[in-house]
């Protein structure tokens, strides 16, 4: 007889070892081990172009400080009277300092700001030399050699950031990190998502990194995720904005507005339909073949620019040549904008044309406002501390995402390396085919729209095709295949 019977009560049986609930090492999906895998690969090649566009950019967003510290004394005056000279005065005594050239723009002076005289001369091609006059005593301040009113330091720093003083072959580094930054961005939020919704640590710690979690891989990853979920908005409005004036996407967005019939108006500086369509006689303007202009024209058109409501500063562009109308536009690109333009008759002070802001077309609005935001300009010294921000984020998401495969380094004797392995391949063959054919058509298209990327993406996949073939031809047929990652 058992003791159960004896006693009559079953006696407890041994438990069976539970399965864990999830296993260490969870294999990720297919299309989450492709992402993975991508955004491992981007980060690690494409981080150092990216790095160069922080650093450079930064350096960048002090350019204002920087020119009130070198050419203070040139672009600033201490208001000395109610109203400042005639601009004719201030233009003569310019054209004294300067008699060479002829006169591209004028920028008149108020408050504090100085008068701005640009000649242009053909051995400079987009160059000016500008002449700086103190407008309430016609007194010239000094002269520069500016690139579209950009001082020489802003200038160097300009191109530093977009071609690093390379020229046309420099551009393809910012292009190639313009690039990738929306897909690095993207991606890494996507897979920080995932590990959100498989882990609830991971959930809380969304906006704020777990201190609590012990250190290594863990931590760095913590930080290196919550950081760059913080800086996504600004990392994607960067990239989005960066290859507006990119090479080769650059061309594609400026073909995409013509399509579009979406770029800013031009303004028609033609004085005969303008007779024709008031009845009036032929005019004839004040500017002749060889660069020579009235100086009196500068105060009739700007009084007739004013009367016409633009305020604020502007900047007049004479005629290039007999028989046009000039052009005042206004150069206010702080929040809110004011860049209305108006064409005037200069010999009797008449407005022929306009072409107002809020009557641009939507993408040429949004357009420009994104290129002043991107050059920190759009919102004056905020602009600057968010994009230094963003600059200094996204060096530190970099440095931590380093850290990361060096900290995932094999550290035992006989397996022990410099970075940890990558993400095992086997993503792209585990994924269903209607999957595979829309992810090739988005690809393609995406990288027809920004060819460096595209460019870019196909020598990726055909340099790890490369090493996949000879690796499996070198692996022993017994040699077991290592699993993927658990996670970003």
């Amino acid at each position: 007889m058992s003791l159960t019977e004896l006693s009559g009560t079953p006696l407890p049986q041994p438990r069976t070892p539970e399965a864990p609930s999830s296993p260490p090492n969870r294999r990720p999906s297919p299309l989450g081990a492709l992402l993975l895998r991508l955004h491992f690969y981007a980060g690690i090649l494409v981080a150092p172009f990216l790095v160069v566009a922080a650093l450079t950019g930064l350096a960048y967003t002090l350019t204002p400080q920087l020119d009130a510290a070198l050419y203070g004394d040139r672009l600033t005056v201490a208001p000395g009277r109610d109203r400042p000279l005639p601009l004719a005065e201030q233009v003569a005594a310019a054209r004294t300092a300067h008699p060479s050239g002829s006169i591209a723009t004028v920028a008149p002076g108020d408050g504090d700001r100085s008068t701005r005289v640009a000649f242009s001369l053909p051995e400079l091609g987009e160059k000016r030399h500008t002449v700086y006059v103190d407008p309430y005593t016609a007194q010239v301040r000094g002269q520069l050699t500016t690139w579209f009113g950009s001082t020489p330091a802003t200038t160097w720093l300009d191109d530093l950031h977009r071609n690093l003083h390379l020229g046309v072959v420099g551009r393809h580094y910012s292009e190639l990190a313009a690039s990738w930054l929306w897909v690095l961005a993207l991606g890494g939020v996507i897979l920080w998502w995932r590990r959100r919704s498989a882990s609830r640590s991971a959930a809380r710690h969304l906006l704020v990194p777990n201190l609590a979690t012990t250190r290594g891989v863990r931590r760095t990853r913590g930080w290196h995720a919550t950081t760059g979920i913080w800086l996504v908005i600004g990392l994607l409005f960067l990239s989005a904005t960066g290859l507006t004036w990119s090479r080769y996407a650059g061309a594609n967005f400026g073909a995409g507005l013509d399509a579009l019939d979406a770029r800013s108006p031009e303004i028609s500086t033609s004085l005969t339909a303008a007779a024709a369509e008031t009845g009036g006689g032929h005019h004839h303007g004040d500017a002749s073949t060889d660069g020579a202009v009235e100086s009196a024209a500068f105060d009739r058109v700007l009084t007739a620019a004013r009367s016409a409501d633009l305020s604020g500063p502007v900047e007049i562009t004479p005629a290039q040549e007999p028989g046009s109308a000039w052009t005042v536009t206004q150069t206010d690109n702080t929040w809110p904008v004011a860049k209305d333009r108006v064409a005037v008759d200069s010999s009797g002070g008449t407005i022929t044309a306009r072409s107002d802001f809020a009557d641009w077309p939507l993408l040429a609005q949004l357009s420009g406002l994104g290129t002043q935001a991107h050059m920190g300009v759009l919102f004056g010294p905020v602009n600057q501390i968010l994009l230094a921000a963003l600059a200094l984020g996204l060096l530190c998401v970099i440095v931590w995402g380093y850290r990361m495969w060096w900290q995932r380094r094999p550290t035992r004797t006989d397996r022990r390396a410099l970075a940890g392995t990558p993400p095992a391949r086997g993503g792209v063959r585990a994924l269903p085919l209607w999957t595979l054919l829309l992810g090739v058509v988005m690809t393609t298209a995406v990288g027809w729209a920004l060819p460096l990327f595209g460019l870019s993406l196909l020598a990726f996949l055909i340099v790890d095709v490369l090493v996949g073939a000879v690796s499996r031809r070198r692996r022993p047929a017994s040699a077991p295949v290592s699993p993927a990652p658990a996670g970003h």
